[in-house]
């Protein structure tokens, strides 16, 4: 062997050591001892050198790739012998739908391995970690890895969320519609049944934020926020119903009103009867001016009227009630239960048309 990089270590008669410094693929091969006895004894050794791989590299990747479209991204490394293998990860996890090719040099000693991973391009992606991972032999099973950061561009997506799941009359409201997308949209904008906002004094928009004061039946509507950047627009639509607060509170009542009437009567049986009704009609708070509705204080006055000639019909069948069992009391024949038969009871009775005159009551 005749090269500067390879000196001998140790020579004895038992033992002949060589060290080969910087080693290369051209020093590959197969070396061989030999013993000048008679005959000549000799010992042969095959050297196989690795080749290690290179860095691997990332190409293909444009920034930014719009949603939807679709990505090529190839790792290739070269100079591994045996060839290496590469494979692909996101965000840790790994992908396994890859297209693996393996091509060897021109001196046939080292290989050059590629691997390409296609997809489509989505909102999910944006921010992603794509790592290409190269494990080889030669590596000592620490593997050489290359990173890409995704960046994907996307419309926005809209969102409305309400503070308030049962706006009622005279409440407030907050709705918050939320955008995101990349870039960053513009400011959203407001609008009720395809028009613009009817009340600004009450209904405010701060930024992504409408806020709605004392609601009334008249805010009932569709409510449309719309978000846009370079990309495109979107937009979602929430639709506010304002519930009425006696209903809310009364879900059974079959009166529309906000309006109650209290009726009192009260009724005494003495010499003289004393009839009296008053009626008191509360008005709710609550009920909004301008509101209509039926007149309870009216019917509260008729209830108390029907009330009133019950009671008067009442007292008058108890007062004939009475005249009548009196003068029963009075007409009844003492001696009829002597007579033989109902004519002579008739005749002898003292109640008889004979002294009918004097028997007679009167009540005053």
């Amino acid at each position: 062997l005749r090269d500067n990089r390879i000196e001998l270590v140790r020579a004895s008669w038992h033992e002949l050591s060589i060290s080969v410094s910087d080693v290369s693929l051209s020093d590959e091969g197969q070396y061989t001892c030999s013993l000048f006895t008679m005959p000549v004894k000799t010992s042969k050794a095959f050297l196989t050198v690795l080749g290690v791989p290179e860095k691997p590299q990332i190409t293909g990747f444009t920034s930014p790739v719009m949603e939807g479209e679709r990505m090529q991204l190839t790792c290739k490394t070269s100079g591994s012998k045996p060839a290496a293998d590469i494979r692909w990860f996101k965000n840790d996890k790994e992908v396994k739908d890859v297209k693996y090719v393996k091509e060897e040099d021109a001196a046939r000693k080292t290989f050059t391995v590629s691997s390409t991973l296609d997809f489509l391009a989505d909102r999910s992606d944006d921010g992603a970690v794509v790592s290409c991972r190269v494990d080889h032999e030669s590596l000592n099973s620490t593997p050489q890895i290359a990173m890409q950061v995704l960046e994907i561009h996307y419309t926005p997506l809209v969102k409305i969320i309400s503070s308030n799941s049962w706006p009622e009359e005279g409440q407030s409201i907050i709705l918050t519609c939320e955008s995101k997308g990349k870039p960053v949209p513009e400011p959203v904008l407001w609008t009720k049944d395809g028009g613009e906002l009817p009340d600004p004094e009450r209904m405010v928009v701060n930024g992504r934020v409408l806020s709605i004061s004392f609601l009334n039946k008249t805010d009932n509507g569709t409510y449309r926020c719309e978000a846009k950047n370079p990309i495109g627009r979107n937009s979602t639509e929430y639709v506010l119903i304002v519930h009425d607060v006696f209903n809310t509170l009364l879900p059974t009542t079959v009166i529309p009103s906000l309006t109650t009437a209290t009726v009192t009567t009260n009724v005494a049986l003495t010499a003289s009867t004393t009839t009296s009704a008053t009626a008191t009609s509360i008005r709710d708070p609550n009920a909004l001016a301008g509101q209509t509705g039926p007149d309870h204080a009216l019917i509260g006055g008729i209830v108390a009227v029907v009330v009133f000639v019950t009671l008067c019909s009442i007292i008058l069948l108890g007062r004939y009630l009475a005249r009548h069992k009196g003068t029963y009391l009075t007409n009844e024949a003492k001696g009829a239960e002597d007579a033989p038969d109902a004519d002579t009871a008739i005749i002898n009775a003292e109640g008889s048309q004979v002294n009918a005159e004097e028997k007679k009551e009167y009540f005053i």
